[in-house]
């Protein structure tokens, strides 16, 4: 018999266990609104709509934060659109996903009708990639860093590892700027070859209803993701707002983002630890956590019923009905969370 473990619901994401009056815990957007500086920013962007969005001056932002020439650089609506475009513009004769990690890059390569094949990672060993698990005949390897819904942040030399001439190399890195100095980030990278790295502006910012994200990497690639890409897919207030995203300033407050979800999660597992039911694996860096209880399912149903939402993770290929992914809050809502699941656990 076919289960859901066997064929998991891909298309479940962390905003479909929201309802009015829950505390969400299922979406991972750091923050419940733009700071007040990003609202004035995309205020003003109003006044330029009339016009077709140039993404002149978000490219150029983008460059210069890592290092690269702004052909390098293409803006996208949000990271989702980065994998549309990549199942469009390349044509893989063995397409590999390291699992479990977001589902979106697999979604896409299948709707564009190519073949993927899984590679699990296995919570016991922390859920860490080692180079030879990749098949040598793969020629597209898609791989987040840090991994949702694990967490696990991969070195850099591992990924580097894996890359080779005559395959791309796709990075998720959605999540990184959560990472206080983003020490495994490739977004600088110019000497791995195939390399491609996707990024998320609407984690850090609260920008998930705007769309803006961007992919970097060798200037023959982004080519090709440009040319599949429909004309003025980025909007003028999302180009503004990923211009603003990189100055000084923004990027001093979202280095105190980070380091303050790194305490948050720290607290966050610490009080998870004292529920002897739930177990952890490997080493969080990402701001959710991935837990495992016998009965999550039915748990979750439970946290629901008593006013939170959590991110159930049978949809993610290797995991089962006996995992939640949980989203790193405030020192109290954490304390919520915790005495909830005391109650529901016994």
């Amino acid at each position: 018999m076919t289960t859901l473990a066997d064929n998991p619901d891909l298309a479940h994401h962390g905003d479909l266990e929201l309802s009015p009056g829950l505390i969400d815990l299922a979406v991972n957007v750091l923050r419940p609104e733009p700071p007040p500086w990003l609202r004035q920013v995309l205020a003003e962007s109003l006044a330029t709509l009339a016009a077709y969005p140039d993404p002149t001056i978000a490219e150029a932002a983008v460059a210069a934060r890592h290092e690269r020439p702004t052909s390098e650089v293409l803006m996208t609506a949000g990271a989702a659109e980065a994998f549309v475009l990549l199942a469009r513009a390349v044509r893989p004769a063995h397409a590999v996903i390291v699992h479990p990690q977001f589902t979106e890059p697999e979604v896409a390569l299948r709707s564009a009708g190519h073949q993927v094949d899984r590679v699990l990672l296995d919570a016991a060993d922390g859920f860490r990639l080692h180079p030879e698990q990749i098949p040598p005949s793969a020629d597209l390897v898609i791989i987040g860093n840090p991994t949702n819904p694990t967490s696990v942040l991969h070195p850099a030399q591992t990924l580097r590892a894996i890359a080779r001439p005559g395959r791309m190399l796709v990075v998720d890195e959605a999540f990184m700027d959560a990472v206080p100095g983003e020490p495994e980030s490739l977004a600088n990278a110019r000497d791995v070859p195939g390399l491609l790295v996707i990024r998320s502006m609407t984690k850090m910012w609260g920008l998930a209803g705007l769309r803006i994200g961007y992919a970097v990497g060798e200037a023959r690639v982004l080519g090709a993701l440009s040319r599949a890409q429909p004309l003025w897919a980025v909007s003028s207030p999302a180009l503004a707002a990923g211009a603003a995203c990189f100055s000084p300033r923004a990027q001093n407050e979202a280095m105190a983002t980070a380091l303050q979800t790194d305490l948050q999660r720290a607290y966050l597992l610490e009080r998870l630890a004292t529920l002897p039911q739930v177990r952890t694996y490997g080493r969080a860096r990402a701001p959710f956590v991935l837990i495992e209880t016998a009965g999550a399912d039915q748990v979750r149903l439970q946290l629901r019923e008593r006013g939170i939402a959590v991110r159930r993770g049978d949809t993610f290929p290797g995991l089962g009905s006996d995992w939640l992914r949980i989203a790193v809050r405030p020192y109290a809502t954490t304390d919520r969370l915790i005495a909830v699941l005391r109650s529901i656990l016994g």
